[in-house]
């Protein structure tokens, strides 16, 4: 068995899970109780945690906002009434975070159903139905996998921009400048 050569300064992180290597800067762990006094904390560490990528305000509040649709799914419809734990798996790769949120509740009986906009199992809460619209229009990119009976799990992607500043402090550091 050949072992790999370490060639860089910046070696990444390596996940193995079965027959997928995956590569990532950093990453987070977050559990928490299904209270929906948990939401705001779990919103805000995951702000912090992307901060590194040094987002523009709106990149964070899309974060922010999908984040929140996301545990409040968690805590309204994958628990009801019940308390379970709410997980939260975050990762930078590159400029680029993943977001998995997940729960061991009951599960969506018809994912592409519940996609939908104005979609609600919970009328009488008076809830619009618009949560996962919200995080696909803040995210690049939403995956829902969902068992009934086991939970569901939301994997939300978004690249963050590089700013022009960075670029240019950049190729100055590159000629000899100091920024």
């Amino acid at each position: 068995m050949q072992k790999n050569k370490r060639t860089n300064k910046n070696v990444r992180n390596v996940n193995r899970r079965k027959d997928k290597i995956e590569m990532y800067d950093n990453e987070m762990k977050l559990e928490f109780l299904s209270k929906s006094s948990n939401e705001a904390f779990a919103r805000i560490t995951v702000a912090a945690f992307v901060s590194v990528l040094d987002p523009t305000i709106e990149e964070l509040a899309d974060i922010k906002t999908a984040v929140s649709e996301a545990v409040t799914n968690c805590i309204i419809h994958g628990y009801e009434d019940k308390e379970g734990i709410v997980k939260i798996r975050a990762r930078i790769i590159k400029n680029n975070v993943e977001i998995e949120i997940s729960d061991t509740g009951k599960g969506i009986e018809n994912v592409e159903l519940a996609r939908k906009p104005l979609y609600t199992t919970k009328a009488n809460l008076e809830r619009s139905g618009m949560g996962f619209t919200i995080m696909e229009s803040f995210m690049d990119e939403v995956e829902i996998d969902s068992v009934l009976g086991l939970g569901t799990k939301v994997t939300m992607r978004k690249k963050i921009k590089k700013h022009v500043v960075d670029d240019i402090e950049d190729e100055y550091a590159n000629v000899g400048g100091v920024c």
